[in-house]
């Protein structure tokens, strides 16, 4: 604001009383901090470029160029803040991660009473009791009791798990519609989810730093910038130079010399490419990230929430020989049945039976089992709707054509619901996730794209995941994954020399993002710390734009090198022509401007519609 303020006041020839002390303010609210580590990074015998700029700043207001050397404060004072502010964030999401564990437990004493106590005094051993609707307060293993249980946040499978005796259970889940008894497996602080913050907040601290082209030869630039000033205002004194001469002829050398022209070669197409990837749907952090997308080598989608939109829709219809009803019949009575169950698979059924306009009968007696499924009664006869392990006998010689035909169910993917009329199977139902209408072509130009065909990372299970990756075209699967196992898939890939970007929504995603070189989040149902953790997040859900904008990056660079070696020309010419000869101030000032003009506005052809146009036929889109 004081830079703008300052510059409206030059551009109306107010007074330089007025101006200049809008611009020393500038200085000093927008300097001192990177003075500030300019200065701690010289006492550790390094010299980097924001004691550069700093000093290049105050260079262009000895001699009279105050507004030139408030544009240098502006821009690096901007981008450390927004540097701070991103990096501020993810660290409050990562510490928020651990309330997704609920604060207090149910324990159950040895007399058999039940007390409330803080989720973390929990030890290895206890018992609680975790209600219809709660979070599970601890990893453990179910003792008494039978439900189901959306895990999600730690698996990333789309559809709630049954849970019975034995089964393992883990902190933040959430429960279903019966009660279970859990004891405890491990404190809370060794829980999945606490391990899930741990391996964000290590992928967060140990993720190599990424820089900026420009930033990678800032060291040897800025010494070199500097020795040749202070020999440009030292050699020529010696010789008997007056000292006004020398110390103008070293100042218009730090102007022509100072990198402002470099840094606005970089910014601009970087942040344009930002702004107009923004406008497609994809937002983009920061000008590293924009950077680093175009170095992608590998991209490894997660499946459910990514690939699928994380809702169960019904994918099968099987009436089983024997039965007097054909398929329309049997999705109407299930369907009805159905209709007052809380369970996201009933609902996926209920969806499917009023798509195809089917009246749905009354039904007497419903009854929910929780982990077994749910019956009623229609015009007298008895339906009950479960899975296959609960109504099928694994060992009935009947049962097996029965079991013939669940076994093909599932190994297409699909969640198995077995329908009795009177006790007799009738009928056979699939379910699965819905896969996004786009993601195979966006999986075929990610692929094109790179060179290299993408990786399927999920916690689903290996016939759903295959079944997926064939639907995509994805070849190499990774399924059964915890967080931390696609925090290993990610560091094999990088071991390979792969630059990996991960593509995910859900919690378990986030080390896996904080991890790869690039994260890209999916923002219509991304949890709130996937979001923080990205690099990237697709708005808009729409697969397509992840290598349209990998493609978008990669112009972008392609303007940044051009761009440098306009800026490095100017700079080159300017810098000789001031130590051999004699470059009069005006026409170093009008050249370093017009170099930074001139890159400025070729940076800005990034905003055009045409360079989002270009990069999505470059992907394929």
């Amino acid at each position: 604001m004081l830079f703008l303020a300052g510059l409206v006041v030059q551009l109306l020839d107010g007074p330089t009383w007025l101006s200049w002390p809008l611009y020393l303010a500038c200085y000093v609210i927008g300097g001192w901090e990177p003075a500030w580590a300019g200065l701690r990074a010289l006492r550790e015998k390094t010299l980097d470029v924001d004691l550069l700029m700093v000093a290049a700043a105050i260079g262009a207001a000895s001699i009279g160029q105050v507004m030139d050397g408030g544009l240098l404060i502006v821009i690096f004072a901007t981008s450390g803040a927004l540097e701070a502010l991103a990096t501020a964030r993810t660290e409050d999401s990562v510490r928020g991660l651990l309330d997704l564990a609920p604060d207090t437990a149910v324990r159950v004493t040895e007399g058999g009473e039940e007390e409330t106590v803080p989720a973390a005094d929990l030890v290895v051993g206890d018992e609680v009791l975790v209600r219809p609707g709660e979070q599970v307060p601890a990893d453990g293993t179910v003792v008494a009791g039978a439900s189901e249980v959306d895990q999600a946040t730690v698996t990333g499978e789309p559809l709630p798990v049954d849970k019975a005796v034995g089964d393992e259970v883990f902190a933040g889940t959430f429960n279903g519609t019966g009660m279970l008894r859990v004891q405890v497996d491990r404190r809370a602080e060794d829980s999945v989810v606490a391990r899930i913050a741990a391996l964000v907040e290590q992928a967060s601290q140990t993720k190599a730093r990424t820089q900026l082209f420009i930033e990678k030869v800032e060291q040897r630039y800025s010494i070199g910038m500097v020795v040749a000033t202070l020999a440009l205002f030292v050699i020529p004194l010696w010789w008997g130079e007056p000292l006004q001469e020398s110390l103008l002829r070293a100042m218009t050398f730090m102007i022509v010399a100072s990198p402002c022209a470099v840094v606005l070669a970089t910014m601009p197409p970087l942040l344009a490419a930002i702004a107009n990837a923004g406008r497609h749907g994809v937002l983009v952090k920061s000008a590293v990230v924009m950077e680093q997308l175009g170095a992608t080598t590998r991209v490894a989608f997660d499946k459910t929430g990514t690939l699928t939109r994380g809702t169960p829709e019904l994918a099968d219809v099987r009436v089983l020989p024997g039965s007097a009803l054909n398929s329309g019949q049997l999705l109407r009575y299930v369907a009805a049945v159905e209709h007052p169950s809380e369970h996201p698979l009933g609902a996926a059924i209920v969806r499917a039976a009023r798509a195809q306009g089917l009246e749905l009968p009354p039904v007497d007696d419903f009854l929910a089992k929780p982990g077994r499924g749910v019956s009623a009664r229609i015009d007298g006869s008895a339906i009950q709707v479960g899975s296959p392990a609960t109504l099928l006998d694994p060992g009935s010689a009947e049962d097996a054509e029965r079991w013939e035909v669940v076994d093909g169910i599932q190994a297409r993917g699909h969640t198995a619901v077995v329908v009795l009329w009177e006790r007799r199977p009738v009928g056979v139902l699939g379910i699965t996730d819905q896969v996004r209408g786009e993601a195979e072509s966006a999986v075929a130009a990610v692929a094109e794209l790179t060179g290299a065909g993408p990786v399927l990372v999920t916690g689903d299970n290996h016939a759903t995941a295959a079944t997926l990756a064939g639907q995509v075209g994805i070849m190499d699967v990774r399924a059964e994954l915890l967080p931390d196992d696609k925090v290993t898939v990610v560091r094999e890939l990088q071991a390979q020399g792969q630059r990996v970007a991960v593509v995910g929504d859900g919690i378990n995603d986030a080390p896996a993002l904080a991890a790869a070189h690039t994260g890209i989040a999916m923002g219509g149902a991304g949890s709130d710390l996937t979001l923080q953790t990205a690099d990237a997040i697709v708005v808009r859900d729409d697969l397509t734009t992840i290598p349209a904008v990998i493609a978008l990056s990669r112009r972008a660079h392609r303007v940044v090198v051009a761009n440098l070696a306009i800026a490095g020309t100017f700079i080159a010419v300017l810098a000789l022509w001031d130590v051999l000869g004699t470059l009069p101030l005006p026409l170093g000032v009008a050249g370093h401007e017009g170099s930074t003009v001139i890159v400025g506005l070729n940076g800005l052809r990034m905003l055009r519609p045409a360079a989002w146009k270009r990069a999505a036929v470059s992907a394929g889109r």
